[in-house]
């Protein structure tokens, strides 16, 4: 009963995704609410880019309907874990509306990196006050137990870290939305198997309205008017979203989920990749003497796209990866401790990351010495002086 109520929310889901998007698309263009193209987008024609207002209201309806359904009819236990979880997702809605309507300002006006990170940090201080926070490592570094001070601090941390780089990974077609699905149903199966089920509904709803936007994100057709990106509405959105989903399974809490030894682990293999990406990116802008928060095109899929790699293959690739850490993760913890898991992920990520870089000056260094011989080719000689002859004037009186 409980797995057809999740499939059920899951299906709505995918059903007022599929009903708001086109029409989300036709306002955009009747009021030209384009994405501006410039030298650090990929993109050349006009887009729209306010998908990510579809998010949002379809995950905060269907979960409260959830939640009444859920309690109302009894299709989940009534006792302490009422009490205990009920406002994690009160605070979760909040939130998710604060960074909506932020999300929308900036789409259509823009607004400064400032005030995005002090509404991310007023947003990120909810799941503490609501009493979720990461309380247990779980013996990363040698470290179990956390005490408030510091786990609150860290969860805001995490929280802020999460969003932004959910943000930042969302420059080609399907890349973001194609991350948040795979982190959904992942996040979500783990929440199934736990039992934890209001959890694992909020999971599926976030996958389903993400499955008709990833459609015509990336098969939709620029010509037709059929292509849309999400923005920064859907990206701050999800990025909160998948936070939550992350810290709930991490927090050592008996009415979520069931004790594990690897839950922090696991739990945030699935936002692996944009988090390790965005950390490499800022350390190198740091490394380069230039601002940490300046765009560049310095991130994974940008490396892919020098290559040669098409959009449409630098995005499998990616998911590729995403779902190879968390299958991995899944399975190591299992037998392996979290530190040496963790171990493992840097090493297979610095090592990619440098045979990546390999390739790139390999391939790209004989077209660099092409242009610039093609350029010494095209430059004309330097013209030579002419010596004049000047002859003395004899004045004759």
């Amino acid at each position: 009963m409980k797995l057809l109520f999740i499939l059920a929310a899951f299906v709505v889901a995918i059903v007022m995704g599929r009903i708001i998007i086109p029409y989300i698309m036709l306002v955009t263009f009747r009021k030209r609410l384009f994405d501006p193209v410039s030298n650090r987008k990929v993109h050349k024609g006009i887009v729209p880019r306010l998908g990510g207002v579809a998010f949002a209201p379809v995950q905060c309806t269907i979960l409260t309907l959830s939640v009444v359904i859920m309690y109302k009819f009894n299709i989940s236990e009534i006792d302490t874990h009422t009490s205990a979880v009920l406002p994690m997702f009160l605070v979760l809605m909040a939130g998710i509306v604060l960074l909506f309507m932020m999300g929308v300002m900036d789409d259509l006006v823009g607004v400064s990196y400032k005030w995005k990170f002090v509404v991310q940090i007023i947003t990120a201080s909810f799941f503490p006050l609501a009493g979720l926070w990461i309380n247990d490592l779980y013996g990363i570094l040698f470290i179990t137990y956390l005490p408030d001070w510091v786990g609150i601090p860290l969860t805001i941390f995490i929280t802020v870290l999460i969003i932004n780089a959910i943000n930042l990974i969302d420059g080609i077609d399907g890349l973001c939305s194609g991350l948040m699905i795979v982190a959904s149903i992942t996040l979500g199966t783990l929440f199934l198997i736990k039992g934890a089920w209001l959890h694992a509904t909020f999971a599926f709803i976030t996958a389903g309205v993400l499955l008709p936007f990833f459609y015509y994100n990336v098969f939709g057709r620029t010509k037709r008017h059929r292509r849309i990106f999400m923005g920064d509405t859907g990206s701050l959105t999800l990025g909160y979203s998948i936070a939550f989903l992350a810290i709930s399974y991490t927090m050592n809490n008996p009415y979520i989920e069931t004790f594990s030894e690897g839950a922090i682990v696991v739990a945030f293999s699935a936002v692996l990749i944009p988090v390790l990406d965005v950390g490499r990116v800022m350390l190198l802008r740091f490394r380069q003497g230039r601002p940490v928060f300046q765009p560049d095109r310095n991130h994974i899929h940008h490396k892919f796209l020098r290559l040669g790699i098409s959009h449409r293959y630098t995005m499998i690739l990616i998911l590729a990866m995403a779902l190879f850490f968390s299958v991995f993760n899944i399975v190591s913890v299992e037998i392996m401790s979290n530190n040496i898991v963790l171990l493992l992920d840097l090493l297979i990520w610095i090592g990619f990351h440098l045979w990546l870089g390999w390739i790139e000056k390999r391939k790209l260094k004989p077209q660099a010495e092409k242009a610039a011989l093609a350029q010494k080719e095209d430059t004309p000689p330097p013209e030579k002086k002419r010596s004049l002859c000047v002859g003395k004037v004899i004045e004759l009186k």
